[in-house]
């Protein structure tokens, strides 16, 4: 794990191999507002005209989602096994081995997502498997699957603070749609909140908004619960459930 380096009395992990060792938040905004554009190019095989590249999480690449989510596994210790775990694990499984479990997931080959980057400096993550790899999706009372068909699942976003409210959760969907079609997906899912006229909690942001998959071009095929719509994206007009 990188050392701490300390902002305003909060921990910050950073590591940004062009500049430099370790970083700030401060200096990470810095960077990512600068020309510090990685010639990398992004998983659809298109560069980002924003400025961000996206690219699979990778063994290799392990140590920058460990610095993208930080001590608290981007979220209450998660480390994106809420959706992976059996009934009444989470209790004994958050943090330290939610960790570990999902590090033998990437250790094993498996691209379980992509790492948008700004520079070098990871800024976000989003979470593209086929549905299969979330086994509490099949259990769950509101987002079992509406049919047989094969399908990827979008389930989880993750955008560090110094660069939320510019755009890239948008993009992190875009490209997550590419990369699965990439890779053969006819019919991509998401799961996100609706919540209407209200501001959605911290604690549901993790799972993107229905505008936000309305606007890349998602549809509605299913709502078991008032904010909890199960959204679709096909080339080929197959989104719709019976």
């Amino acid at each position: 794990m990188p050392r701490v380096a300390r902002d305003a009395g909060r921990s910050f992990y950073v590591r940004a191999e062009a500049y430099g060792t370790y970083h700030s938040r401060a200096a990470v905004v810095r960077l990512a507002k600068g020309n510090h554009v990685s010639q990398r190019r992004n998983v659809s095989g298109h560069p980002d005209e924003a400025g961000w590249t996206f690219l699979p999480l990778t063994a290799e690449r392990w140590p920058d989602l460990e610095t993208l989510f930080g001590r608290n596994g981007a979220c209450a210790g998660c480390w994106d096994m809420y959706l992976r775990l059996r009934p009444g694990e989470w209790g004994r499984m958050q943090g330290e081995p939610n960790h570990q479990a999902f590090r033998q997931i990437v250790m094993s080959g498996t691209e379980p997502g992509i790492i948008a980057y700004a520079g070098n400096v990871p800024a976000g993550w989003c979470a593209v498997e086929p549905r299969e790899a979330y086994p509490a999706l099949a259990r769950s009372r509101l987002l079992h699957p509406v049919d047989d068909e094969p399908v990827w699942a979008i389930t989880c976003f993750f955008v560090h603070r110094a660069f939320r409210r510019r755009g890239l959760i948008t993009c992190l969907l875009r490209e997550a749609v590419a990369w699965a079609q990439a890779h053969g997906a006819r019919i991509i899912e998401g799961y996100p909140i609706d919540p209407g006229e209200k501001r959605i909690s911290a604690g549901n942001a993790w799972r993107g908004t229905a505008d936000l998959f309305r606007a890349a071009g998602f549809t509605e095929v299913a709502r078991r619960a008032p904010d909890r719509p199960i959204m679709r994206y096909s080339r080929d007009g197959a989104s719709s459930a019976p």
